[in-house]
């Protein structure tokens, strides 16, 4: 337990699609996250975070960042991923396990 305003701990669950771990409502300031966990050959889908900058924190697991549908990056465990804002990217699984990584992104 965190006795602290200015601290907050999120436990991470290994087996859901999607955990939400900090935004504006849990009281954040300036930032959002979550952990992701993608099955062999499922995608996060093609997206934007708008004006947001993004950081995906890959934990496990291997895929690919396809960004603007033309740039292809390998990513795995180890790698971080910067993404500017207003940028088309998908994240997919293209590995035999799952992917798993955390992104954070900023939002004003």
């Amino acid at each position: 337990m965190v006795n602290n305003p200015n601290v907050k701990l999120v436990k991470l669950y290994t087996k859901e699609k999607y955990q939400r771990l900090f935004n504006k409502e849990s009281g954040t300031c300036g930032m959002k996250s979550g952990h992701v966990i993608l099955q062999p050959g499922e995608s996060v889908g093609e997206h934007t975070t708008g004006e947001r900058e993004e950081i995906l924190v890959i934990l496990a697991g291997k895929g690919q960042a396809l960004i603007e549908k033309k740039d292809i990056f390998d990513i795995d465990k180890g790698i971080v991923l910067y993404v500017a804002p207003k940028t088309l990217h998908d994240i997919k699984n293209t590995g035999e396990e799952p992917l798993e990584y955390i992104f954070i992104t900023s939002f004003a």
